[in-house]
């Protein structure tokens, strides 16, 4: 399973309507639904803002609209392109702005079907996803005297959003995946002799 990690967009005109296929990072339902009302509020002028998303560790959630295009045209198409591309915690929009030319049921079936292909595509092309990995996240304390020596060993470790805040102490917090917390939090015992207690969200 592969989860979305930056923005991507695509866009086609067919028959003088244009579609803009857009790909959004998106954690869950709710955040689904913020970002599908600033997308209606960013294309006010479009006809219709076509959505589908998908998100959770095994793809469980999922949804998805027409928004006023005839049942089963958009939204479907859309969210079957994404359930087929083996991707997750994404938001999948589609914004059509009409040309005058009616494209009847098989046509826009076909212009949303390639437009969730299309911006897929593009995702592949700019490296936009990664392989979702379970993540925990971390934060303690050090003194100066440690942080060289932890420093050396970050490299062992699949170490994400890392971030360090100087005070009086040193305190580093950030993610790491979940099946290396428990060697994490040894080394960090061992090289502070039992002065660092690592706490773990």
């Amino acid at each position: 399973m592969k989860a979305l990690i930056k923005y991507v967009s695509y866009e086609e005109t067919i028959k003088g309507s244009r579609f803009l296929s857009e790909l959004i990072p998106c954690q869950g339902q709710a955040e689904a639904r913020e970002i599908l009302r600033q997308q209606k509020a960013k294309y006010a002028d479009a006809t219709h803002v076509v959505h589908a998303f998908i998100t959770g560790k095994g793809a469980e959630v999922m949804g998805m609209s027409d928004d006023g295009e005839p049942s089963g045209t958009a939204g479907r198409p859309v969210l079957d392109v994404v359930k087929g591309s083996g991707a997750t915690n994404l938001i999948l929009t589609v914004t059509r702005w009409f040309g005058g030319t009616l494209l009847g049921t098989g046509g826009l079936v076909k212009a949303y079907g390639n437009g969730a292909k299309g911006v897929l595509q593009a995702a592949l092309e700019e490296n936009a996803f990664e392989e979702l990995i379970e993540k925990s996240e971390f934060e303690f304390h050090t003194d100066y005297s440690l942080l060289k020596p932890i420093k050396n060993h970050f490299a062992d470790f699949h170490l994400y959003d890392v971030s360090e805040d100087f005070g009086t102490d040193i305190t580093i917090s950030g993610k790491i995946r979940c099946d290396e917390t428990e060697a994490f939090c040894h080394l960090l015992t061992e090289l502070s002799n039992g002065r660092i207690s690592v706490t773990i969200v």
